[in-house]
């Protein structure tokens, strides 16, 4: 239940901005953000009861038939749309946890099932913060044949840069909605950016992130200018990422952190590691579930594609950044798998998943990689007993579909839908004829 301060603050933050709406956000299976408003003369009922509305929305693709749902408000998340106009009354927006008309949590909202593995973590004493790096690409326009607005590299600052005015304009826009944010730079992809949101836990984060995606997008918008967050746009240039930094607290002490290891992580630290490393096939599916996804995950674009942690080298699934002394509290590890276009509440949620798994079963976890996997044979790789992950999307869902991981961590009816989800999704991707097909096959066959 929400705490009666919280509401009471919305409400004397409603009258001093002047908001005349507010917008109920909350995600569907697929991470796409849904939304509808109310107008201040509804939200104090809204707080006390939530607000009903069509639950067949938040099942993805795989509609079937409406079903009554209730969208409860929380009222910890509410801030004002610095984008949208004050005239007439401002707009704020609420992130919404999905109800039954029974007041019990609905199974298939993404919010309830992070929430459910954070309650797991915290069972074992447990919290669970993130970092995530999402990165994204501007062009000029949405259409088929995308045109980049620079050429320029990783931190690269080139002058009369027009990225630069919008990452700078999109990173106040998000202070103002009280997101947290470290820095942002140019990446290694032309025209491809990132803003480094502050580490924070979880839930916090999933919020975070689902708003950074609309802030980037809205910025652009206002520039003529189209952002996207699909994992892999341009052909034979770098791929977009959501490297997911990641560990456990307990209270305000780093889990991951022994002062007394070689490589100061604790026992803890790696049994999560290997939690992931074995989980990490099954759980593709979430970190990266569009068809596009597996464009990005190939060798010779710095994505990980071979089930392997190391200390700094970046072509590795699992990377421990370097130890600073006196920086206990940022000993983490980063897992480099995931895109920035997947439901971050299902990502953190599996992740979890599989870490805590590591540790509740003790896994044994296997020494780092010193050397670059890519360029090892494949006999090699099989002697050190390295797999990889998934080469598309229907491999992905073969692996989920069988993983008793992902159905304790989504939920049955959650992983079903998204096992058909993904399936309608394939069907229609197999059965295109691509202009490589045509270019290649039309003229000789």
């Amino acid at each position: 239940m929400s705490d009666p301060k919280d509401k009471q603050y919305v409400l004397e933050q409603v009258k001093a901005n002047n908001v005349k709406f507010v917008k109920l956000w909350f995600t569907d299976i697929l991470g796409y953000l849904k939304s509808f408003a109310i107008t201040v003369d509804e939200l104090e009922l809204s707080l006390a009861e939530g607000q009903g509305f069509d639950g067949s929305s938040i099942q993805g693709f795989a509609r079937i038939d409406e079903s009554d749902m209730v969208a409860m408000p929380d009222p910890a998340t509410f801030t004002v749309l610095p984008w949208r106009p004050t005239e007439g009354g401002a707009v704020a927006r609420m992130f919404c946890d999905i109800l039954r008309p029974d007041g019990t949590p609905y199974e298939c909202d993404p919010r309830y099932v992070l929430k459910r593995n954070l309650a797991r973590a915290a069972k074992l004493g447990y919290t669970f913060y993130v970092g995530p790096e999402l990165e994204y690409f501007y062009f000029k326009g949405n259409d088929p044949n995308p045109q980049v607005l620079d050429h320029a590299g990783y931190f690269d600052m080139t002058p009369r840069d027009e990225a630069m005015d919008l990452r700078r304009e999109t990173v106040i826009m998000l202070e103002q909605m009280g997101i947290g944010v470290e820095y942002s730079h140019h990446e290694v992809a032309p025209s491809q950016h990132e803003v480094d949101l502050r580490y924070t836990d979880a839930l916090t984060m999933a919020d975070a992130a689902m708003s950074y995606r609309l802030v980037v997008k809205e910025v652009a918008l206002r520039h003529g200018v189209y952002a996207t967050f699909m994992p892999k746009p341009l052909f034979s240039e770098n791929g977009s990422g959501m490297h997911v930094h990641q560990s456990l607290f307990v209270e305000d002490r780093n889990a991951f952190f022994d002062p007394d290891d070689s490589l100061y992580l604790s026992a803890i630290a790696r049994k999560y590691i290997a939690g992931l490393l074995k989980h990490a096939q099954e759980i593709t599916l979430v970190t990266n579930q569009w068809v596009n996804s597996y464009k990005r995950l190939v060798p010779g674009y710095e994505a990980p594609v071979y089930l392997s942690w190391a200390l700094t080298n970046r072509s590795d699934l699992i990377r421990v950044p370097t130890y600073k002394p006196g920086r206990e509290r940022a000993m983490r590890i980063e897992y480099r798998a995931p895109d920035p276009a997947c439901n971050p509440y299902l990502a953190f949620a599996v992740m979890l998943a599989a870490g805590l798994d590591g540790i509740e079963n003790d896994y044994e976890c296997p020494s780092p990689v010193t050397r670059n996997v890519y360029e090892m044979s494949e006999e090699e790789r099989e002697a050190l007993g390295i797999g990889t992950l998934p080469p598309d999307l229907h491999s992905a869902v073969g692996l989920a579909e069988s993983s008793d991981l992902l159905k304790r961590a989504l939920g049955e009816e959650m992983h079903g839908k998204l096992i058909e989800n993904k399936r309608i999704e394939w069907d229609e991707y197999r059965v295109q004829v691509t202009s490589w097909e045509l270019e290649k096959y039309l003229p000789v066959l």
